[in-house]
């Protein structure tokens, strides 16, 4: 049996070297064995678009842009990614599980780049249509351990930026999801694959429970 029949949206995010592609990948299966028909997308990309601006932005090396531009192509990206695959999985009653998402961009170009995190929220809400996640889960671990999971070869754009961005990197996620107790979540990296995914369901299953128990209203 299903936990719920009900649309939902959720996204992972936190520091590369946490694991987050594999539990949303594990979490994607999981729900799926219980019925659930589930949507996975990757920001930026998961368009055609999409996956132009991603190019650019993570392995466009001889690349040189503004932090501005650099956040406003990841919103674009995330406008198309919306429109074109977001919106109408959850319209068609399905649970979107993204791999990062607005949260991403106030933290990487806000919290560690230097621009104002509260502008990058109200332009990130236009760039969406003001569609949140239900919840959002942000792997955590100290930048030291994450640096040890990371393929040094094939590091990103962004990934190739040193430790003293990482950590205010990982300082802004948990900044934020201080800010917003109620839509998201930290959970400790640390332990087996096995125990952090535990905890990734334990926390989706809470969510799609009460969803099912709520009574429905209009998504914006």
């Amino acid at each position: 049996m299903p936990l719920s029949h009900r649309s939902a949206f959720i996204s992972l995010d936190g520091i590369d070297g946490t694991g987050k592609s594999t539990q949303l990948a594990l979490l994607a299966e999981k729900l799926r064995s219980l019925g659930h028909t589930v949507t996975t997308c990757v920001d930026p990309g998961g368009t055609e678009i999409g996956a132009r601006l991603r190019e650019i932005l993570l392995y466009g090396r001889q690349t040189q842009m503004s932090l501005r531009a650099e956040a406003l192509m990841f919103m674009a990206s995330r406008a198309e990614l919306v429109d074109k695959v977001i919106r109408p999985a959850l319209a068609r009653g399905e649970v979107v599980l993204a791999d990062r998402y607005l949260l991403a961009n106030v933290v990487y170009q806000g919290h560690a780049g230097g621009l104002d995190p509260t502008d990058l929220w109200a332009v990130g809400r236009f760039s969406t249509g003001a569609l949140d996640p239900d919840l959002t889960l942000v792997l955590d671990l100290p930048v030291e351990v994450a640096r040890t999971r990371r393929k040094p070869s094939a590091a990103d754009r962004v990934e190739s930026r040193g430790d003293w961005y990482f950590n205010r990197v990982r300082e802004g996620f948990l900044f934020e999801v201080h800010n917003w107790p109620d839509r998201m979540r930290v959970i400790d990296a640390s332990g087996t694959v096995e125990d952090v995914q535990a905890a990734v369901f334990a926390e989706v299953r809470d969510l799609l429970e009460r969803r099912l128990k709520s009574t429905p209203g209009p998504r914006a």
